[in-house]
């Protein structure tokens, strides 16, 4: 009963921030955005430039002293807040910052603790005189933005802006920007390998738990080609709406998985079909943490395909990038103790093979650690 009490005010105070979303429709005279994102976020000034959980930002006590006030008290606070905020929305044509009004907020009374609340609201901007494109932004602080041009239909441009990124020049003659399957594809490659380097500090672990596990290639292909498959599967599936379920639940138990693969690397287990079968369930876990970036996307069927193997690439690319700079750590440590006048009798492969094993137990150690308060951390504090 007390864990269960503990458990639930964590969850109202802490939350998986998912990238805001904006529909934006550019007319000759007018810019007009429906953006959906959490406010409680924005007004507390935290830094979403790098992390997207509340636990791990300044000013997280202020988000949940802001998640507890009622819808029309938070309504209240964003408009007095909205003169600042507005500082950081980068709408501009022909080298012109465009002004934009706040027309109207909605605020969700959400009664899950578990999630952050939504809020949408509406701005306009009146344009210059001119036929100059219109591209869109916000300061990187805001976060990751999901940008979709309303009207288009299945051609219609969207994008995932990182941090303080801008978006494509959008026309004002009413022209939908589409865009060709290439350009896509390597967008996503971009989109899933950040989402790796530098941002999956989670993912970067469990990878390199996966690596500590043994220094041949033949264990580390299976492990890392049944892992892939799972976190595909998963994550198509989460975006396309089929399966949902909570951050509350998919990151302490991402945590965990962390944690699994380190200490069985620790006592020394031997592959198998129970690793394979492991590693393949929380590949399972892992694609949901990813779903939030193409199911805020809403792409067209015909495009989600795309963007989904696109994104699998870069996370494929940031992956082997992991394991290829463990490996020439390993090598290079090989290099230094050769040249430290091991005994002749010593070959180079199993001065390798001894140094691997060091550093996969210190490594696994670390990894283990870490996990474990992150374990903690998403359920108790």
């Amino acid at each position: 009963m007390t864990l269960a009490v503990l458990l639930s005010t964590r969850l109202a105070s802490a939350h998986e921030l998912n990238p805001a979303v904006a529909d934006v429709t550019v007319a000759p005279e007018a810019v007009q955005m429906e953006v959906t994102f959490t406010a409680e976020a924005m007004i507390a000034g935290l830094d979403r430039s790098e992390n997207i959980n509340t636990d791990d930002m300044e000013n997280g006590g202020e988000y949940t002293r802001l998640r507890l006030l009622s819808g029309e008290e938070m309504s209240q606070a964003f408009r007095e807040a909205w003169p600042a905020l507005a500082d950081g929305f980068n709408i501009s044509t022909d080298g012109q910052r465009v002004p934009l009004e706040l027309t109207d907020i909605t605020i969700t009374e959400d009664p899950d603790p578990g999630l952050p609340r939504t809020t949408r609201i509406t701005l306009l901007g009146t344009l210059p005189p001119g036929d100059a494109p219109v591209t869109i932004g916000w300061s990187g602080s805001y976060g990751p933005l999901v940008l979709r041009q309303v009207g288009g239909g299945a051609d219609a441009y969207s994008d995932f802006l990182n941090p303080g990124a801008t978006s494509e020049p959008l026309p004002r003659n009413g022209e939908i920007v589409t865009e060709g399957w290439l350009p896509l594809f390597a967008r996503y490659i971009v989109v899933g390998f950040e989402h790796i380097l530098p941002l999956g500090l989670d993912h970067i672990l469990f990878v390199l738990g996966l690596f500590f596990f043994s220094l041949h290639l033949r264990p580390l292909l299976y492990q890392v080609t049944a892992f892939t498959l799972a976190h595909t599967v998963t994550l198509a599936m989460a975006s396309l709406g089929i399966v949902t379920i909570s951050p509350a639940i998919v990151e302490p138990l991402i945590a965990a998985s962390i944690v699994y693969v380190a200490v069985e690397n620790i006592m020394g287990a031997k592959l198998g079909w129970h690793r394979i079968a492991i590693v393949t369930v929380f590949g399972l876990l892992h694609g949901l943490g990813f779903a939030s970036v193409l199911g805020e996307v809403g792409l067209e069927p015909s495009r989600f395909i795309t963007g989904l193997i696109g994104f699998n690439v870069g996370v494929e690319i940031g992956q082997l990038t992991i394991i290829s700079a463990a490996l020439i750590l390993i090598y290079a440590a090989t290099a230094a103790a050769r040249h430290a006048k091991l005994p002749p009798e010593e070959a180079p492969a199993e001065v390798m093979q001894v140094l691997y094993r060091s550093v996969s137990l210190a490594g696994s150690i670390v990894i283990a650690l870490i996990g474990a308060y992150w374990v903690i951390e998403r359920t108790l504090l």
